[in-house]
């Protein structure tokens, strides 16, 4: 069943991407960054599922918040010709890699857990 899902995103995921326009060299940086935070928001989203602290509205306005506030750094940047989204990268890819620290180990002690028995 799973892969027929992966199978049918795939293919839908091919046709939008034949048929989407393509992001001009102006706005790719915008989209990236967004991209980034939203990221951050989904492995936050699932770190605080694991943990049993998820709330939909919190993960709603970080996904965004987080997205909003970074394109606006972002535009800020290069108005002021300041790479300001650099910080963004950086606490976003931080925050990325503690939530996949987080969420590994969860499955590891859940593993581990699961052999002893």
């Amino acid at each position: 069943m799973i892969i027929i899902a992966i199978v049918i995103g795939c293919i839908v995921g091919a046709l939008i991407g034949i048929n989407a326009p393509i992001i001009s060299y102006t706005y790719s940086g915008y989209l990236a960054i967004a991209i980034i935070a939203a990221l951050d928001s989904v492995f936050g989203g699932i770190t605080s599922v694991l943990q049993g602290k998820f709330d939909l509205k919190i993960f709603i306005s970080g996904f965004f918040g987080n997205a909003i506030l970074s394109i606006l750094l972002t535009w800020l940047g290069v108005k002021l010709n300041v790479d300001i989204y650099l910080a963004a990268i950086v606490v976003f890819v931080g925050r990325m890699f503690t939530n996949l620290a987080i969420i590994r180990r969860y499955y590891i002690d859940k593993w581990t857990k699961k052999i002893n028995k």
